[in-house]
């Protein structure tokens, strides 16, 4: 080995989302995951945060593929704003339930035509230049999940991807203990292991304990039922439909992304839903409350999602009806636990019973606790470890975790995104930053809002926002006409009139005395009536003039 291997996140270290690696050696390299993450509540405005792929850019034929390990948001959610933004095409490497789920996003982003996407089982075997990439199934909360082994000239890389070691998945299909001893006999040089559960003891429980809380609900019902998940948890949408299937109901759909993952995980024979159980959401009257389910999206309080419309009482289809049951089957994503409560206190105000994870286990967690990343680290037994997916505390908690299985602190890197680590024959170390950080989606627009913008929104959410308008003859620079003023989130002009009249008086009395000259008018008028404004309120609003030359 003549050129060092270096491991390059940028995203999903030192945060939970986003998750995107690079591995690079010499001038080829490959990427793992592109996904997004959720706003923070300070983001005002902004729908999506996604990886900052300027590395990328200044290095047009760097990257030779993504490999993408399932098909939850936050691991393929960004690709349609990342694939435009890159210099060059590259090919997405993906299971058949992920493609599907991506060959979803990119259609809707009118990309799909221009991204080649090659489908991979676990017994694929993919050799990309420096690198052999092998992928291995684990166990998540999503069918078709896997890691991956990348045989580079520096040494064996295991990606495990998010995993938990559950006995009795709802596919069917449990971790596979040998193969990855395997990769652990083989010598890993160095292990990614994801650490969003180091924060919790023992082991989290099976799948099948949602089953065993979906059956005692819907025994005990005799409403209707409202399921509400994330559109990509295929296995929990199996998990609905078996149980209405026990119980002699009908499911039906609601929300567009649900809709259409649903209708390509039947396509594809990941999701079995008979026709004769399923209907239209416009059929749902045609039957008795106690033989409906409805399946849906709005866990995390999505402000366009269904169950928020229909909690809101604007839904086009669906109303809450007195004692429906309505399950959230999943956990808040940090930052958006305001939403969902207020969610789930509107959808009590109507009447409903609303079940939670607080109250039943209505949801697990698809990621391992402390005892199956150990189990992990056992497996691997890897000479170096870099704690991925997770906060900053999580990556420290695993990395004390893996001093305790025996690996050499010195060999442990807790880094966060942009942080590269160079692996060579004689050691591994940290070396330069890479630029990174978040690149916010705000509609169609891809990384054009800022701090500034952001600081604008909070200052305008905050204190609200005054304009002044007025006009100057252009020759002698007296007022012509005005000033009006307008305002909107400060205070109500009908109950203010008084502070109004004297913030114009404040304007003309600077006119009067010189004190303006059209070319610094709007400075003035500006800091002058922030200040008053301050004095009489002690408010902040953004003040706007607007000085016209007739």
């Amino acid at each position: 080995m003549t050129k060092p291997l270096r491991i390059i996140p940028l995203g999903g270290s030192g945060e939970v989302g986003k998750n995107m690696i690079l591995l690079e050696y010499g001038d080829e390299a490959i990427a793992i995951d592109c996904g997004l993450m959720f706003p923070e509540n300070d983001m005002l405005g902004i729908d999506f945060v996604i990886p900052d792929v300027t590395y990328l850019m200044d290095k047009p034929h760097l990257l030779k593929a993504i490999f993408l390990t399932h098909g939850h948001e936050d691991h393929i959610g960004a690709l349609p704003f990342i694939l435009p933004q890159l210099p060059t095409a590259v090919p997405l490497y993906a299971t058949t339930l992920t493609r599907g789920l991506i060959e979803v996003k990119l259609k809707e982003a009118k990309l799909l035509s221009k991204t080649k996407i090659k489908t991979i089982t676990t017994e694929s075997v993919i050799e990309l230049g420096a690198f052999t990439v092998e992928p291995f199934h684990v166990c998540h909360s999503i069918p078709d999940a896997v890691g991956y082994a990348i045989y580079t000239p520096a040494g064996l890389v295991v990606h495990t991807s998010e995993y938990k070691f559950d006995p009795s998945p709802v596919d069917g299909r449990p971790p596979n203990l040998d193969r990855l001893r395997s990769y652990g006999d083989d010598g890993v040089l160095v292990l990614l292991s994801d650490s969003t559960n180091a924060e919790r003891p023992g082991h989290t429980p099976s799948e099948q304990i949602v089953s065993e809380t979906f059956d005692k609900i819907f025994a005990a019902a005799q409403a209707r039922i409202i399921v509400s998940m994330f559109a990509s948890n295929i296995s929990r949408i199996q998990q609905v439909v078996d149980a209405a299937m026990k119980y002699n109901r009908k499911v039906a759909v609601v929300g567009r992304s649900m809709v259409a993952n649903v209708k390509m995980a039947l396509a594809l024979g990941y999701l079995n839903l008979p026709a004769n159980v399923q209907i239209l959401v416009d059929e749902v009257d045609n039957y008795p409350d106690h033989k409906v389910v409805i399946v849906c999206t709005g866990t995390q309080g999505e402000p366009t999602s269904a169950l928020v419309r229909i909690a809101n009482e604007d839904h086009r289809q669906v109303n809450i009806k007195k004692d429906d049951v309505v399950i959230l089957s999943a956990t808040a994503i940090p930052g958006n636990e305001e939403l969902v409560h207020r969610t789930i206190n509107n959808l009590f105000r109507l009447g409903a019973d609303v079940i939670y994870q607080s109250l039943m286990p209505v949801h697990v967690s698809g990621h391992g606790a402390r005892e199956e990343q150990k189990l992990m680290l056992e497996l691997m037994r890897p000479k170096y470890f870099i704690p991925i997916q997770g906060e900053y505390r999580m990556l420290v908690l695993h990395g004390r975790f893996a001093v305790e299985m025996g690996i050499a602190k010195e060999n442990i890197f807790v880094i966060e995104n942009g942080q590269v680590v160079e692996f060579s024959e004689e050691e591994a170390k940290l070396t330069e930053r890479v630029t990174n950080g978040q690149v916010l989606v705000d509609g169609l627009g891809v990384g054009d809002v800022g701090n500034v913008v952001l600081r604008d929104r909070q200052l305008l959410s905050r204190d609200g926002f005054v304009v002044v308008v007025l006009a100057l003859d252009t020759k002698t620079g007296r007022l012509v006409d005005g000033p009006d003023i307008i305002s909107r989130g400060f205070v109500y002009v009908r109950d203010s009139e008084d502070l109004i009249d004297e913030a114009k008086k404040r304007v003309v009395t600077l006119l009067e005395h010189g004190k303006i000259h059209r070319d610094t008018a709007s400075t003035v008028i500006r800091d002058d009536l922030t200040e008053f404004l301050y004095q009489r309120t002690h408010r902040n609003p953004m003040v706007f003039p607007m000085v016209l030359e007739v």
